[in-house]
């Protein structure tokens, strides 16, 4: 065997040993085990989400896919309220907490305690932190250290994985 196939080999052995890690890690439903949720009802199979969510929601909230900016009307929500996960209707973030980050997606300094679980994210090589829905699993975005104060995070949310619920 040559240099450069053994090279070849060892590389397509870690991309495989990566992907089966992360396809069957960092999923969904890894996600929701974490969270220790105990009611089944969320426990849906790809069938059952594909019927109760719009092909956008689908695509962000259990592919872990990301809407373009700017499309979502929540990122112009102004009045005060409460967004919750469009999947299970949980309560992730209160009005109070939104602020216009001009990225284009709904952003947020703080969710509300125990709404969502972490995980971290390697699809763009770098690692970020990934959120979503603690009681679903469904993929909400990604959180960065560049918020306002009091906490500095910025939660940048997939309009399309939330649904407002005015005060």
């Amino acid at each position: 065997m040559s240099l450069s196939a053994a090279v070849l080999s060892r590389r397509s052995l870690l991309h495989a040993v990566t992907a089966a890690v992360c396809g069957s890690i960092w999923r969904p439903q890894a996600v929701l085990a974490a969270s220790k949720a105990t009611d089944s009802e969320w426990d849906l199979s790809p069938e059952s989400w594909k019927q109760r969510l719009t092909p956008a929601a689908y695509n962000v909230l259990r592919q872990e896919g990301t809407e373009r900016p700017f499309t979502s009307p929540l990122n112009d929500e102004k009045r005060k309220g409460t967004y919750h996960c469009a999947g299970c209707d949980l309560a992730l973030f209160s009005s109070e907490a939104k602020f216009d980050s001009g990225t284009g997606w709904p952003s947020f300094w703080k969710p509300i305690d125990r709404a969502i679980a972490t995980k971290v994210d390697f699809k763009l090589i770098i690692p970020r932190t990934e959120y979503h829905c603690r009681r679903c699993g469904g993929h909400q975005g990604h959180v960065f250290n560049d918020g306002p104060r009091p906490t500095g995070k910025r939660y940048c949310n997939n309009g399309v994985a939330l649904r407002f619920q005015p005060a």
